[in-house]
């Protein structure tokens, strides 16, 4: 029987050039691909790969976000295993540790690292599996894109001929990395060169095999972070002090430019884009007549090939072309097409200025209810949460602070160590860092709490007989 592909998928990252949709509590793959109600990118990447082919997913993502995946594996009915990061250290320290948890339950895992947040079209997974018997084998196979523009955001490969003996494979004859726009037009004119899709498939024991050779200290960092990792019911927690000595770089880097393993498979009959700019966007979506793509309400008068994207209100756009507006309940963004690349450094001054707005959306619209926010104090938040009738939710804590959650109105149900606590107005209870506390509102009206989300240190004394401790642990998130 042919083993199982276990898809690796990649979560880091915010995506700053897709503000402001993408913000860094809700990055870019957590986002929906064609507006509200469609999958997230995330969840677009695992019904990609999954099916009798594949096994349930190994997720790495930032610590705080683990019961956002939860939720949106549930959403698609996966299970799947999550990998929490205590610090950001690049896709290659990430993909090790999947590697090594891939091949500590299975010694012939064999892995297919993929980005979260890429728009794919086509079937992918034919020429996946074709490339199977070289990975068994041994190879370091990555997976090309033919160019069709001289992208100077992208990494590239040269091809250096066809391997013998595996159809489709072609060794790698040169890494260039991002390169400026004159050398990107050459590369394309002299053929023969492929866009680095940074999917990749491989045993896991070839990769951990070659980062111990290649790259033993980080080897040891990782290997010591997995060892010591915290397990939790959200996933696992790598060991910080261990996760902090890796290299913080990519795995082509780290591997895949120093590897005689390295192979290229170009991805024939497949579109591909990172969807890394709003231009992006419009470039990957369907236009209308006069070249629009417009989601959600909008009234475009005289306007040509623009992107105008509304959430919650009417836009009306006249006599533009060329343009990019993205409105949502707290910021809009217009731009040209472009200079759809210099939102990043937009992103970058917000951050200077410490704004909400670069950090999380003021209004969510949720399932079960909604989360606004409406008010900022050093990093600190005050939101209000109204729950549905009869609808419930998990309520997680932040990952680096406690959290309280007061009862403003209505009438809620919370497990606390296994019994049912009944919360009314006034009452308090406290969450911490790792916990969740799951909450019901049995009542034909709204639930409406207070939730303090504390991101540094916190004095709960004083509070009074309101104060419930929450303890119990659940793999849902608001």
């Amino acid at each position: 029987m042919t083993q199982s592909i276990t898809p690796v998928v990649l979560c880091g990252g915010m995506g700053s050039r897709l503000w402001p949709m993408s913000r860094i509590e809700q990055p870019k793959q957590f986002q929906p691909t064609l507006g509200k109600g469609s999958l997230t990118y995330f969840q677009a990447t695992l019904q990609r790969h999954r099916g009798p082919d594949f096994a349930e997913p190994i997720v790495v993502t930032n610590a705080g976000q683990a019961a956002l995946v939860h939720r949106q594996l549930d959403e698609v009915q996966l299970q799947g295993r999550v990998i929490g990061e205590p610090v950001g250290r690049n896709t290659g320290p990430a993909v090790l540790a999947a590697a090594l948890c891939a091949y500590r339950d299975d010694p012939e895992a064999m892995i297919l690292v993929l980005p979260s947040d890429h728009m794919i079209k086509g079937d992918i997974n034919r020429i996946i599996r074709a490339m199977r018997p070289a990975a068994d084998d041994g190879r370091i196979i990555s997976f090309g894109v033919h160019p069709t523009y001289p992208e100077t955001g992208y990494g590239y490969l040269t091809d250096g001929g066809v391997v013998a003996d595996y159809p489709g494979l072609h060794q790698v004859a040169q890494f260039v990395e991002k390169p400026g726009y004159d050398h990107a037009q050459r590369l394309i004119q002299a053929g023969g060169v492929f866009w680095a899709s940074g999917i990749s498939l491989m045993r896991a024991e070839t990769l951990i095999d070659e980062f111990r050779r290649l790259d033993p200290v980080t080897h040891a960092a990782v290997t010591g972070a997995l060892d010591g990792a915290e397990l939790r019911t959200l996933g696992i927690l790598l060991d910080e002090a261990s996760f902090r000595q890796a290299a913080n770089e990519p795995t082509e880097r780290q591997v895949f430019e120093r590897t005689p393993a390295i192979a290229l498979a170009p991805l024939h009959g497949v579109e591909w884009d990172d969807v890394g700019a709003w231009n992006a966007v419009y470039q990957i979506s369907d236009r209308d007549g006069d070249g629009n793509v417009l989601h959600g309400d909008v009234i475009a008068m005289n306007t040509k090939n623009s992107l105008v994207q509304s959430e919650t209100r009417l836009v009306a756009v006249i006599g533009m072309q060329d343009t990019v507006v993205i409105d949502t309940p707290d910021a809009v963004l217009v731009t040209k097409r472009s200079n759809s690349q210099d939102v990043k450094q937009l992103v970058d001054r917000l951050k200077a200025s410490q704004r909400r707005e670069v950090r999380t959306h003021t209004t969510r619209e949720m399932p079960w209810g909604r989360i606004e926010t409406v008010a900022t104090d050093m990093g600190n938040d005050m939101r209000i949460m109204t729950v549905q009738r009869k609808a419930s939710v998990q309520v997680n804590g932040t990952g680096v602070g406690p959290s309280l959650l007061t009862v403003l109105s209505g009438e809620g149900r919370c497990l606390i160590d296994g019994r049912e606590v009944t919360v009314r107005r006034g009452q308090t209870v406290a969450i911490d860092p790792d916990e969740a506390l799951p909450l019901t509102n049995p009542t034909e009206g709204d639930l409406k709490l207070v939730h303090l989300v504390f991101r540094g240190g916190a004095d709960f004394g004083g509070l009074g007989h309101d104060l419930i401790m929450a303890s119990d642990r659940l793999p849902e998130a608001i």
